[in-house]
């Protein structure tokens, strides 16, 4: 499972001019927050939590801003901050990785937003042929502002400059990167797209991924003024609320421990359907256990842990986990009694529609009790019981329905 994401920061942004002269590009609002959180944001809900900002331009802002520890969709979200001494270009900003890089690592550009499965991205398929980097590609039916590429079977053979073509494949600005690129930098400065990009292109060493989807780039005045309305508006999508235990995995009882998992027919797939679907995909839970003394809420975590660690070697994930740890009759004081957020009460669904771009009037709720249904009734959702089975077949029978 990939788990670290590198996102690069460092440009000065001059084409936006008065607008960067004092803030760094990244770091420029968007719907009243910095730009950079967004993208922080979005990795970390496919659950990369290991983000590497490498910052150039006024590093010492986005230093301050974004560096420890966030808490995003209920992980813990580790942020660091790599300033570069001096402008080393987008290609020897990755040699200040040499430290902390792993194995694989996403890589994004820090002033684009391309409404991609980063999760699926991320996986690699058994048997593929190597490669150096996988790059995601959009089709454009106007090249005037955009280089292109020339694709063969799944591989980046060229990189055409801008004007070329009617239309073609573009770059996307998401990578999936080897560690062993880093060694194929041998200077600095030097350049991604002008340097290290057309000489792993004449090896083969680049494989390409086209997805047809949304793409917004801020570092342009028009883009940027248009940025808030049309990231708005593409990311709001229904979602999928699942309960977990009897739905998603075997109910023992209070289960609660990673290696109690036992994940039950159709589970996976659909959540990785649902992800395909481009839809959110979050599970709301009553873990009662907690307010009885069972177990802590760390551990309830960890299991989720477990959960999104076994979908990612099937490239999907769960966008969010929600849990409610009260019970009636618990034991611990603080966790005891009724909750707004303990099911068949909808303050877990309409807590996450508070936060999340939900489109909640086409958005489903699966569960295998009565109190879920009410649950998603009274969030204004569609419940679908579902007590056996296929859950990937009871969510087609939905969708058609």
């Amino acid at each position: 499972m990939v788990r670290q994401c590198v996102i690069l920061v460092g440009g000065m942004g001059t084409r936006l001019g008065d607008l960067t002269k004092a803030v760094p590009k990244p770091m420029l609002p968007v719907n009243g927050r910095p730009f950079v959180d967004m993208l922080i944001d979005e990795a970390a809900r496919h659950g990369f939590d290991r983000i590497v900002l490498l910052a150039g331009y006024l590093g010492g802002q986005v230093m301050e801003h974004c560096a420890g520890t966030r808490r995003i969709a209920g992980r813990d979200i580790e942020v660091s901050v790599i300033v570069e001494p001096e402008a080393a270009g987008t290609g020897g900003a990755l040699t200040f990785l040499r430290d902390v890089a792993e194995d694989n690592f996403l890589l994004m550009n820090g002033d684009s937003w391309f409404d991609l499965d980063l999760r699926e991205f991320a996986t690699v398929e058994p048997g593929t042929t190597p490669f150096l980097l996988r790059m995601a590609l959009r089709p454009v039916a106007d090249a005037s502002r955009f280089g292109t590429v020339t694709l063969e079977g799944d591989r980046v053979r060229a990189f055409l400059p801008r004007g070329t073509a009617e239309g073609g494949l573009m770059n996307a600005g998401i990578y999936l990167v080897r560690r062993a690129l880093l060694d194929q930098i041998y200077r600095k400065p030097c350049s991604l797209e002008g340097d290290i990009f057309p000489m792993l292109a004449g090896h083969g060493l680049i494989q390409g991924k086209v997805r047809d989807a949304f793409l917004i780039d801020i570092g342009v005045p028009a883009d940027y003024a248009a940025a808030p309305e049309l990231l708005a508006k593409h990311r709001t999508r229904p979602a999928v609320f699942f309960d977990r235990d009897g739905v998603l995995n075997h109910d023992a009882g209070y289960t609660h421990k990673p290696e109690e998992l036992v994940w039950l027919p159709g589970a996976k797939e659909a959540i990785g359907q649902v992800n395909r679907m481009g839809w959110y995909a979050f599970v709301v839970t009553n873990q009662g256990g907690i307010g009885r003394g069972l177990y802590g809420i760390r551990d309830a975590e960890a299991f989720h842990a477990r959960m999104n660690e076994d979908l990612a070697e099937t490239g999907a994930h769960i966008d969010e986990f929600r849990l409610s740890p009260f019970h009636p009759q618990g034991s611990v004081p603080e966790f005891t009694g009724d909750s707004p957020c303990r099911k068949p009460n909808p303050g877990m669904l309409t807590d996450l529609a508070a936060l999340w771009p939900i489109d909640m009037a086409r958005s489903l709720m699966f569960g295998d009790k009565q109190s879920d249904m009410q649950a998603a009734a009274a969030a204004g959702v569609r419940g679908i019981l579902h007590e056996g089975g296929d859950l990937q077949a009871r969510l087609n029978a939905a969708l058609r329905g």
